[in-house]
């Protein structure tokens, strides 16, 4: 049996007005053709939906749940719509990226690519998840790893340094040596590429089961951690550049060894390449990189 849509979209109004005369002008039909599409949908469904109420009217029971139903679905098939109608003017970029990344490095250079591209519609999709290019709608992923993702396109973001860092309150810059620091609350990106166990191997340091630690699953917590005092950290100069312009962060080791590695690619399908929105945000992230590059405090 076919779904008498119109009818449908009709009752969804009438149930957010619950005025049959506010539901027509809405729609610019008459309240009228309102009743008629009411009383087709009522005989489809084999109840009542709508009461008299005043001099308006109100769901029974039966619209009541109903409504309930559909006004989620209802709602997203009118987005979707709008959506495809300006669909010719302005072009969706759907944009996947961790979370760090996205709220730390991304976020706060966004403005230049919107100000660039204003028929640029982002959508911006922060999580941790691989993106299944041939089920989901991502146009371009920033991934975390080690780069090595096999019949996709992969380009390296930038090369970051790992270097250990607090609140200049807590411990001032270069003030300590790599040693002392396992006298003091060290906090983990415990997804991080590099662990203070690979730090402290490199300055000659065995791990201790007295280390004081606080363990974060997101390096943003981890950064944000440290910035407020709560220990040393160990994370990536491309993630917390900001905090160490600002000087919120520094680093409070003498001559700290140097890591240096690539732990955020860029990952889409080879056949994105041809769009030009994606071409635009590729080029946008290079040029940000370049500048990210010329301007970052290094250690």
């Amino acid at each position: 049996m076919t779904l008498p849509l119109r009818a449908i979209a009709v009752f969804d109004v009438v149930a957010r007005c619950c005025s049959l005369t506010k539901a027509a002008a809405e729609l610019y039909v008459t309240p009228s053709a309102v009743s008629q599409q009411i009383h087709a949908l009522e005989l489809h469904l084999g109840t009542t939906l709508l009461k008299k109420a005043g001099r308006g009217v109100a769901l029974t029971e039966a619209g009541e749940r109903y409504f309930e139903m559909i006004a989620e679905d209802v709602q997203r098939i009118t987005e979707a719509t709008q959506r495809i109608r300006g669909f010719r003017s302005r072009a969706a970029l759907t944009v996947r990226t961790t979370p760090t990344l996205g709220s730390k490095w991304l976020l706060p250079r966004l403005q230049r690519f919107l100000d660039a591209n204003p028929d640029v519609e982002v959508r911006l999709n922060a999580t941790t998840e691989p993106t299944d290019f041939s089920r989901e709608a991502v146009d371009v992923e920033i991934r975390h790893g080690e780069g090595q993702w096999p019949g996709v396109f992969v380009e390296g973001l930038a090369e970051e340094i790992y270097l250990p860092v607090c609140a200049p309150a807590y411990a001032s810059a270069q003030s300590l040596e790599a040693s002392e620091l396992q006298q003091h609350r060290l906090i983990y990106s415990v997804k991080a590429q590099l662990q203070w166990t690979q730090w402290f191997a490199s300055v000659g340091v065995l791990p201790s089961a007295e280390w004081t630690r606080l363990l974060f699953d997101r390096s943003h917590m981890a950064i944000d951690a440290a910035a407020d005092g709560l220990g040393v950290a160990l994370e990536s100069n491309l993630m917390m550049w900001r905090e160490l312009q600002e000087g919120s962060l520094v680093c409070p080791v003498r001559n700290p060894p140097q890591f240096k590695l690539t732990t955020q690619w860029v990952v889409c399908p080879f056949d994105h390449l041809r769009k030009a929105k994606v071409q635009l945000f590729l080029d946008w992230l290079r040029q940000e990189r370049t500048n990210w590059q010329n301007e970052s405090v290094r250690p």
